[in-house]
């Protein structure tokens, strides 16, 4: 259809600045959240410019990577990671910026808290640098993860310079089977495109398995957009949008609510829109997934198998080998069945409420295995009163899992947080690189049900088994 736009388009424009010599796009970046690993960087290259933080009114600061999750915990419990911490609070200070610090009622990983506020809104566009800041487009937001030169450009001039990406469409069809969740989807998108697949495009997720997900289960799904290569992906705002942010500390009230639901409601994709590419994946008979490999398109439904390696393209089979031997796996070994030494609930993909709720469902009345460690760290300081309102840290620390404070924690483990050489970690973070989680540390992706299973039963196991729905 001539003049039909897609919600990526509609927003691209509405924040186009102007185009560079190179071809690149200056788009106008709405609202931006800094971390402590990067920002002190960036706030040292603004001052030894001479230059200030243009709109300190729409940038914040969040303590997240490098503190430590330890009940009562200071900026010198993880000795390694004060420096940041203090860094970022004085870098902050000199710019006028606010700082989720620690002690801060909101504090938390950005990418839980900015949702939660009504930070980030439907059509904006919202800047980190991190490359997971794409979470947010599960609001219908363009988000773009930054490196420490792009952000010192926007916290100079609130634009990010961009090559103007491609449109991808994913169609996500059919109905999820019990315990199979937002995370468990998009692994197995990332299975069906590669860790490339997705490169040069910014992704739409679209479908009646979209359409029936939580804003929670939506946060997670875009979440995993950049292990598919792509910067950005997004999920059209809808009914189910705008209830959730109603009443969110941040979210316009009154008048000015009513003027942006008006507007946020024309965002969706028009129909006949135009994308470069559209792929349709049916989810009715998916699996829970666990990552069996060292990137998060090695991966298979539980009860799977590795590779043999007589099935792999040849180009791949080097590949493959190398992260079978990485893992401690032989060819066609099954996943289901192997002992586990450490269980992570948490991080920016898998640490919100629903998250905690449901793993804490499986984990009532029963204990951890004997000699596995389990840890569980909200997403935010909210998520965390409001898990503790419910009762789940009882639940949890009852059977044996470590409660935390809030932040990033084992999924960068950046504070600290980190597994012995050749343990075998199941984990609801969002990468299983070599090394990710300590060096030598056999990473396994799952959602949260398969994490709390395996923390029960001591070994990788399909949670539907342990709760009789196998």
């Amino acid at each position: 259809m001539q003049g039909a736009k897609t919600l990526f388009d509609k927003i691209w424009s509405q924040h186009l600045v102007g185009r560079r010599v190179d071809g690149r796009e200056l788009i106008y970046i709405d609202r931006h959240v800094l971390h402590d690993l990067h920002a002190p960087h960036a706030f040292e290259k603004l001052a030894n410019a001479g230059r200030a933080v243009s709109r300190p009114d729409l940038t914040f600061s969040m303590q997240d990577h490098s503190v430590s999750v330890l009940p009562g915990r200071t900026d010198d419990t993880y000795a390694e990671g004060a420096a940041f911490v203090r860094a970022m609070r004085e870098g902050s200070k000199r710019n006028n910026v606010r700082v989720f610090d620690l002690g801060d009622p909101e504090q938390g990983i950005s990418h839980v808290v900015a949702p939660e506020l009504g930070m980030v809104l439907p059509g904006a566009t919202h800047a980190v640098p991190d490359s997971h800041a794409c979470t947010v487009g599960g609001l219908g937001a363009l988000a773009f993860g930054c490196g420490t030169t792009e952000l010192e450009h926007i916290l100079a001039t609130q634009v990010i310079a961009l090559s103007r990406p491609k449109r991808l469409r994913v169609n996500l069809e059919g109905k999820l089977k019990p315990y199979v969740a937002a995370k468990d989807v998009a692994l197995h998108i990332i299975a069906h495109l590669g860790v490339s697949g997705g490169a040069g495009y910014a992704i739409e997720y679209a479908g009646p398995v979209v359409r029936a997900m939580s804003i929670e289960s939506r946060l997670t799904l875009c979440n995993l957009t950049i292990e598919m290569g792509s910067r950005s992906g997004l999920v059209a705002p809808d009914d189910t949008t705008f209830q959730w942010l109603a009443g969110r500390p941040w979210a316009p009230e009154g008048a000015q609510w009513d003027a942006a639901l008006a507007h946020w409601r024309t965002l969706p994709s028009d129909e006949g829109a135009f994308y470069d590419r559209e792929v349709t994946i049916d989810c009715t008979q998916l699996d829970p997934q666990i990552t069996w490999g060292t990137e998060p398109s090695q991966v298979t439904g539980v009860g799977g198998r590795a590779p043999e390696l007589d099935d792999v393209e040849p180009t791949r089979r080097a590949a493959t080998q190398k992260a079978l031997a990485y893992m401690g796996l032989s060819p066609g070994a099954a996943l289901e069945g192997l002992a586990v030494d450490r269980v992570f609930i948490g991080s920016c993909t898998n640490s919100r409420l629903p998250d905690l709720e449901i793993a804490a469902a499986i984990a009532k009345g029963r204990k951890v295995a004997p000699g596995l460690v389990a840890m569980v760290v909200p997403g935010s300081s909210t998520v965390k009163r409001q898990a503790e309102a419910r009762g789940l840290d009882k639940i949890f620390t009852d059977a044996g899992f470590m409660w935390g404070e809030s932040g990033c924690s084992m999924c960068a483990s950046t504070n600290g947080d980190t597994a012995a050489p050749q343990e075998r970690v199941l984990s609801t973070t969002n990468r299983n690189f070599e090394n990710r989680q300590g060096r030598g540390v056999r990473t396994h992706l799952v959602g949260p049900a398969l994490a709390a299973a395996a923390a029960i039963a001591g070994k990788i196991v399909d949670v539907r088994k342990l709760t009789g729905e196998a």
